[in-house]
């Protein structure tokens, strides 16, 4: 999987306090595979791959009781706070305020959101016996760690962090920086296996892995796969809104590199994401026709697909492109196996919210707060879900000869 791996390179930054947090002076830590590249070469950011876009790099925090100056860090986009052990929840605010790197501003405070029940299980599910592909137990793995949502900045500069000290914070803490690179590859559109003759319902166009510009070499080589696509989950990415659609591969890439390297995953957590405008996006590989597992809905990644739609809605109503977006995708992939858009299964959970072994009914299109504790995916997100049930279950294939 993934290590930390310490820099030789220093960090381009002094020392920080937020109200109650350092960003520690000295080494910055790159977050990278645990075999790394070769050692960058001066000039290049430090776990950057030579020619490749987009870094990561994490810097220590070290709680105070004092506020300090500014770090000044260099580019990135996306932050977010990590820690070694994922079992471990940051029960503190972390509040966060980023320098635009193209005006010098500063934006007011924004709060970095706990996860602890996104991402990998802790066990293998087994509903029905089988699970192909190596590490099915990802959460299992020494290098998972720990850490909140991450945030769309957008290109910053700088940052401050205020973190109050409390009995029990993790150890470790690092905030981790990602700069996602420059723009993606020429758009591509992901191709599924053909699709039978009388398929239920049609695949939907979703942008490739290489539309969005991955970098290949950050992810685990092999694939996991379960049976089959049973529920599918709809999630926020909690990024926030302030992006617009040119920007959403940039964001794919930026949590894809932080799921990855910042919290050790074998790849992205999400099988699919969606942005503002209503665009598709390849998440975790595998093959997009395939039931691969994803890392998503603790407890319950075995037999389902995760689908985000990135930004944060509490609050924020929802795009109807995007809506429109998940119920197309919902339709596709339940009715491929099976399943009915509109209606329930019988799921059996891995642990978290349900103990291990629990048989929960869930509707086959499902919040992740159905299945984990989590406020995920949002009051406003989820209040559309019986909406895109209805719609997804109105779409079908149209009859040959039309």
């Amino acid at each position: 999987m993934r290590a930390l791996v310490i820099s030789a390179l220093r960090a381009f930054c002094g020392t920080v306090c937020g109200a109650a947090l350092v960003v520690c002076t000295g080494p910055a830590a790159a977050i990278a595979r645990a075999h790394p590249p070769p050692p960058a070469e001066a000039g290049q950011e430090a776990g950057a791959r030579p020619g490749a876009a987009g870094s990561v790099r994490a810097l220590p925090l070290r709680p105070r009781a004092a506020a300090g100056p500014v770090t000044e860090t260099g580019p990135f986009s996306l932050l977010g706070i990590v820690w070694p052990d994922a079992g471990q929840e940051l029960r503190a605010e972390a509040w966060v305020r980023t320098r635009s790197a193209a005006t010098g501003e500063w934006s007011g405070w924004h709060r970095l959101e706990g996860h602890p029940d996104h991402g990998p299980d802790h066990a293998v599910g087994h509903e029905s016996g089988h699970e192909s592909g190596h590490g099915a137990a990802e959460r299992a793995a020494e290098a998972v760690r720990g850490g909140t949502a991450p945030l769309w900045t957008g290109p910053s500069d700088a940052v401050q962090v205020r973190l109050a000290a409390a009995p029990g914070l993790p150890h470790g803490l690092r905030l981790a920086l990602v700069d996602p690179g420059e723009g993606p590859a020429p758009a591509g559109t992901a191709a599924g296996a053909p699709q039978p003759r009388g398929a239920a319902a049609p695949m939907p166009q979703i942008t490739s892995r290489a539309g969005w510009n991955a970098d290949e070499s950050r992810r685990e080589a092999e694939f996991v796969y379960t049976e089959s696509v049973k529920t599918v989950f709809v999630h926020h990415t909690e990024t926030g809104n302030g992006y617009d659609c040119a920007e959403a591969p940039a964001v794919v890439r930026s949590i894809y590199r932080y799921h990855t390297e910042g919290l050790g995953w074998r790849d992205i957590g999400y099988n699919f994401l969606v942005d503002k405008c209503g665009t598709l996006y390849e998440g975790r590989a595998g093959g997009v026709d395939l039931p691969v597992r994803g890392a998503h809905t603790l407890g319950f990644n075995h037999n389902s697909a995760g689908v985000a739609v990135i930004g944060t809605f509490m609050d924020q109503e929802v795009p109807p492109p995007a809506a429109d977006a998940v119920a197309r995708l919902a339709a596709w992939k339940l009715r491929m196996y099976g399943g009915d858009p509109a209606g329930t299964r019988e799921r059996t959970s891995t642990g978290g919210k349900y103990p291990a072994g629990t048989v929960v009914r869930l509707h086959t299109v499902s919040g992740h707060r159905d299945g984990t504790h989590t406020d995920c995916p949002g009051d406003r997100l989820y209040a559309q879900l019986p909406a895109i049930r209805t719609a997804a279950a109105a779409i079908r294939r149209p009859a040959a000869g039309r």
